[in-house]
């Protein structure tokens, strides 16, 4: 093996905490082995301006970094699970998936405790359709605007007072140690997270079989399985960061797996969920299942038109 690497990478201070968390992980399990970064910028860093869900398309955050991949700039990416599409281009693969940080999402406001305190027709911060949908369908006076940039930005912008409320991952925040004088952490089964949140994917060239060996100890079973049956899901509802899908699997013991799925109308009006418990062999088969229950019980319909007008 190599005993120097090359990690592709995004230049947001969260991305290359996730990067160098992998590099100094990488270089504890072989002393001999030295790690570099290659900083790449993504299509969806460079569009700042545009709700990512009027962007369109797939791998916003991920396709420059798999070219660097395939014309051998970078031996593998670190990416957010959440921003990887589906499908993955000829010759690449998630070679591992280290354990999870926290699944939710978190509210964060400077003056308020929840999103039950937010005044009426408060205004808060947001770039995700899932988020949007599921906060006014718990409160449909809210008043939705498009929050974009890294997760400084956008801590910034609540502090500077553009908004009463932002919602963000709560994995970035507890990644990059942020806070705000209220931070609530919404729980999963109540308010679902995009599939994958809160988990890290390491891509390489899938005929790397040195690579493949030293990752082997950084692969993490429960948070696999979990991952496979959230993305599974996602792929049967042919879905992306950019359309109100959600998804979040847990562990009920050692080999039984629960799947939650939702679906949702952007403005809240109508939300579609469903579940199904099953062994851990078959997440993948879990996800489709509730994928397809979702479909046959209208969100198709939901989905289609989304997908018209991207």
């Amino acid at each position: 093996m190599r005993r120097h690497l090359v990690i592709a990478t995004r230049g947001s201070r969260l991305a290359l905490w996730q990067a160098n968390h992998v590099k100094d992980w990488l270089e504890q399990l072989d002393l001999a082995l030295s790690v570099s970064l290659n900083i790449i910028k993504t299509r969806g860093d460079v569009i700042q301006d545009v709700p990512l869900a009027k962007v369109g398309g797939k791998g916003l955050f991920v396709k420059e970094i798999e070219e660097a991949l395939l014309d051998r700039r970078a031996d593998l990416a670190v990416h957010s699970i959440k921003d990887v599409p589906m499908v993955l281009p000829d010759g690449l693969i998630l070679g591992c998936v280290p354990p999870r940080e926290a699944c939710t999402d978190c509210f964060l406001s400077m003056e308020y405790s929840s999103i039950e305190d937010l005044p009426h027709g408060a205004h808060v911060g947001t770039s995700s359709l899932r988020r949007q949908a599921q906060l006014l369908a718990r409160r449909p006076d809210l008043r939705i605007s498009s929050l974009r940039g890294n997760i400084d930005t956008r801590l910034g912008k609540l502090h500077t007072g553009n908004y009463d409320a932002i919602i963000l991952a709560t994995a970035g925040i507890n990644r990059l140690g942020l806070l705000a004088p209220h931070m609530v952490p919404l729980e999963a089964d109540d308010f679902l997270p995009a599939a994958g949140q809160g988990a890290l994917g390491i891509e390489c060239l899938e005929d790397n079989y040195d690579l493949f060996v030293l990752l082997a100890s950084m692969e993490d079973g429960p948070t696999r399985v979990c991952v496979d049956a959230e993305r599974s899901f996602l792929a049967a509802l042919d879905g992306g960061c950019q359309v109100p899908i959600a998804a979040n699997a847990r562990l009920v013991d050692d080999e039984e797996l629960y799947l939650q799925g939702l679906v949702a109308e952007p403005d809240g009006s109508l939300i579609l969920r469903a579940e199904k418990t099953g062994h851990t062999a078959d997440a993948k088969k879990i996800g489709e299942a509730v994928a397809t229950e979702l479909l046959d019980n209208g969100a198709r319909e939901i989905l289609s038109k989304l997908y018209s007008k991207s």
